[in-house]
């Protein structure tokens, strides 16, 4: 349910016509979002090796620390907490607030009428809400994962179900490629960015191993599994998206799922899509605060953070004030972010360390060759390999067309370096 519920956000619902703008074929869409599943499913690989190998509260951090400094380790937790988790919260909410209004007045224009200030103290009062749940243990945040993500998935289902049933007949303009896609390498690299985001997520439960029962069995199972099912989901969606719309026709909403629905159900359509993207968002929502947390936790426990940070709530047994650090930071950046410039700081972030973090395989199998190892990457060294080249790719492709939110993501976590010695001197 981590992995799945990590995975599935509002992407799916939104991010394939970005794909079928950049694309000249169904065939190279279908294929972008196949490479886009291989991505993912070759780093759940390396992931379970080291989950099974370290299956202790931070996860990556842990993986990053003791492969290469502690440094790394505290630029990625720092990178976690200002830009790649927060950020990525920020941008959730506000786009379930955006929904959940629009669901509640049964206006398509609903956001607009309550203006800004009333969809961010929506946005507000989902984090506030999720924190609380997630600060009284793990079993109720951990409960309300498992609801929400069985609902997000029947609801893609159902889309899934009906795109691939649909009958009716398609215009020219909807056969037709989008005014400047292409079929070139590049276009596809560049096609993979919003893939490749709407994919991530497979790592948050890795961030939970300590407090799962037999991590060095469970964790390659979920993960695996879990990736495979978010994979076949996001295919066959897509490929559900193009029979309802077509290639032209995909590429030229911003609502794919919307239009979709309505083509396939009727008036009801947008009122499902609108439910089913409040939905996922909100689940998205509750693992950003579940399972993070855990990284400040262990950034703390390890002398390189407020060291109150790495102390359990006596009653509730959970890290307390790294939810509270994690979700006022959240808070901060939904009152002065938008959806677009949190979306590039995540991305590149996040892959730079999904990168260092799978090289790190190599760096274990040689400096710890006798580890017990309960999962092996299946592949290896070339599984990993690919990865590694797929992730400079895609953090490439992120500096090419967005060279200014990169360099301001670069200069964030530069000066976490200053703050780590800080901290390790005190």
């Amino acid at each position: 349910m981590i992995v799945i519920g990590g995975i599935i956000g509002s992407g799916i619902f939104i991010n394939p016509y970005i794909v079928a703008q950049r694309l000249d074929s169904p065939a190279l869409v279908i294929g972008a979002w196949i490479a886009g599943a291989a991505i993912a499913l070759i780093g759940a690989l390396c992931y379970a090796e080291l989950g099974a190998m370290f299956p202790a509260a931070g996860g990556q951090y842990v993986c990053l620390r003791d492969a290469y400094h502690p440094l790394i380790a505290f630029l990625y937790g720092w990178a976690l907490l200002f830009m790649i988790e927060s950020g990525a919260m920020a941008a959730v909410a506000m786009t379930f607030a955006e929904y959940a209004v629009r669901l509640v007045s049964d206006q398509p224009q609903a956001s607009a009428l309550i203006g800004a200030a009333g969809v961010r103290a929506v946005a507000i009062g989902a984090i506030v809400f999720l924190s609380i749940i997630n600060y009284l243990g793990v079993i109720p945040g951990s409960r309300l994962l498992n609801v929400f993500v069985v609902l997000k998935v029947a609801a893609l289902a159902v889309l899934i179900a009906g795109g691939l049933f649909y009958s009716g007949a398609l215009g020219a303009a909807q056969h037709a490629a989008a005014a400047g896609s292409q079929g070139s390498l590049a276009a596809f690299g560049a096609a993979l960015i919003p893939i490749v985001f709407a994919y991530g997520g497979w790592q948050s439960v890795n961030y939970v191993a300590e407090e799962i029962k037999d991590p060095k069995r469970t964790l390659p199972i979920c993960l695996l599994l879990g990736t495979a099912i978010v994979a076949v989901v996001y295919i066959t969606i897509n490929v559900a998206y193009l029979m309802a719309l077509g290639l032209g026709g995909l590429a030229a909403t911003t609502t794919p799922a919307s239009d979709s629905a309505r083509l396939l159900f009727g008036a009801a359509g947008d009122r499902f899509v609108t439910a089913a993207i409040a939905i996922s968002t909100f689940g998205f929502l509750n693992l950003c605060v579940l399972a993070p947390t855990r990284v400040y936790y262990a950034m703390a426990a390890d002398g390189a953070f407020f060291p109150q940070v790495a102390r359990l709530h006596p009653t509730y047994q959970t890290p307390s004030l790294a939810i509270i650090l994690q979700s006022t930071w959240a808070i901060a950046l939904t009152l002065t972010g938008t959806y677009g410039t949190l979306l590039d700081y995540v991305v590149f972030a996040d892959w730079i360390f999904f990168g260092l973090t799978v090289a790190s395989v190599f760096v274990f199998r040689r400096t710890m060759p006798a580890a017990p190892r309960p999962f092996k990457t299946w592949g290896y060294p070339i599984t990993p390999a690919l990865f590694v080249i797929a992730a400079i790719a895609i953090v490439f492709s992120v500096i090419r067309v967005s060279p200014v939110q990169s360099a301001i993501g670069a200069g964030l976590m530069i000066a976490g370096v200053p703050a780590f010695y800080y901290w390790k001197t005190k």
